[in-house]
């Protein structure tokens, strides 16, 4: 079915041309690139009827297409029920290390629309932006088709800050739903995954930029100035703890090495632990501290608490019970914010266990952020 869309209203920043055009330009001389999408569930892919219908692959296709004469490779770095605080952290091994030539950025229904999550988001663009390939980067807001909701408030100043172009759904789609042109339902079965027909309509707002940009005359453009963080910028330099950190010292915990199916398979290269007391201690470096665990389906579960330097009074509780029916959770919890820029020592620590354990306690990783 065939929606109508003004399309135009989905340019929520034009933004500078100049990386984007580049990569056009050698797509036109046939030179092979790599198209790369980050984000949450719908990145991923969440809801269509396979992988080829979601919204990543349809745009990937839309290069294909366009410059046929070219060669270019797919990068789907979508995870499910994640932000962009857990996006910068992995952006170095699950995107930049493709060497992506454009990218697709895409948080907005997963990031909520706080000054924090301005900052973490920020300081993933600006990983990314200044990554060694200088990707063309577009982002990409969705939204949440049964009141409108995103993050697209905070996530647009950063657009505009960098001179990003950046295109939205809650301009385009979501405006058809609320007049009734477009019933819910035709394209998404709980208000925010795109169905098949969801998922192409999310591309043609994205495609319809791209022919945009592409027949557009552009003229003496050049690379934007860029400008200071407009946050403190505490997240873009994340370092996230596995357990090949050898700096880990464990008693009771024990690590996973059982082998990684993809980047979606979360609840890998951590460690695992079931007997009260277990602890597991780390050096972080910082000023920010997060930590990342299982919260678990199958109960009952253990629960841990986690302590930075030896401020017990402080410690944060971290329960592995998930009051939730669809499925185990990656969970990411900010533990120190803004604190002082040093080496912490973090110890993770069970606190509960119940003989009828359903799974041991699984603490996937530590994430240190450092504002230098």
């Amino acid at each position: 079915m065939e929606y109508q869309i003004k399309y135009e209203n989905g340019i929520a920043n034009h933004g500078n041309l100049y990386r984007l055009k580049k990569v056009m330009d050698r797509a036109k001389a046939g030179e092979p690139l790599n198209i790369a999408f980050l984000g949450g569930s719908i990145t991923q892919g969440s809801l269509s009827t396979k992988p080829e219908l979601c919204y990543a692959y349809h745009v990937y296709e839309w290069w294909k297409k366009t410059f046929p004469q070219t060669d270019f490779t797919y990068i789907n770095a979508g995870i499910g029920g994640t932000t962009s605080q857990f996006g910068v952290a992995r952006a170095e091994d699950d995107l930049l290390s493709k060497e992506p030539d454009f990218v697709i950025i895409e948080f907005s229904v997963n990031d909520e629309s706080t000054e924090h999550f301005m900052e973490t988001y920020e300081g993933l663009v600006r990983k990314v932006y200044t990554s060694k390939t200088k990707p063309a980067v577009l982002l990409v807001h969705n939204v949440f088709y049964n009141n409108g909701g995103n993050a697209q408030m905070m996530h647009g100043r950063i657009a505009r800050h960098y001179d990003l172009p950046a295109v939205s759904m809650q301009s385009t789609i979501y405006p058809e739903v609320v007049s009734g042109h477009i019933e819910n339902r035709d394209i998404t079965p709980d208000d925010l995954h795109p169905n098949d027909a969801g998922h192409a309509l999310v591309a043609s707002v994205i495609t319809y930029f791209l022919d945009k940009v592409r027949t557009e005359d552009v003229k003496e453009l050049s690379e934007p100035d860029y400008p200071a963080p407009l946050t403190k910028n505490t997240y873009e330099k994340s370092i996230r703890h596995q357990n090949n950190d050898e700096k880990a010292v464990c008693s009771g915990f024990v690590a996973d090495t059982s082998a990684q199916r993809d980047i979606t398979d979360c609840f890998k290269h951590g460690w695992t632990a079931s007997k009260k007391g277990d602890s597991i201690t780390f050096d972080i470096e910082g000023c920010n501290v997060s930590v990342q665990y299982r919260k678990s389906v199958k109960l009952p579960a253990p629960v841990a608490e986690i302590i930075v330097d030896g401020d017990t009074d402080h410690a944060v509780r971290l329960d592995a019970n998930f009051d939730e029916t669809w499925g185990d959770k990656l969970e990411l919890d900010t533990i120190l914010e803004y604190g002082e820029n040093k080496v912490h020592k973090v110890e993770v620590r069970l606190v509960e266990t119940h003989e009828d354990d359903a799974v041991p306690f699984y603490l996937v990783s530590v994430i240190g952020s450092s504002e230098k």
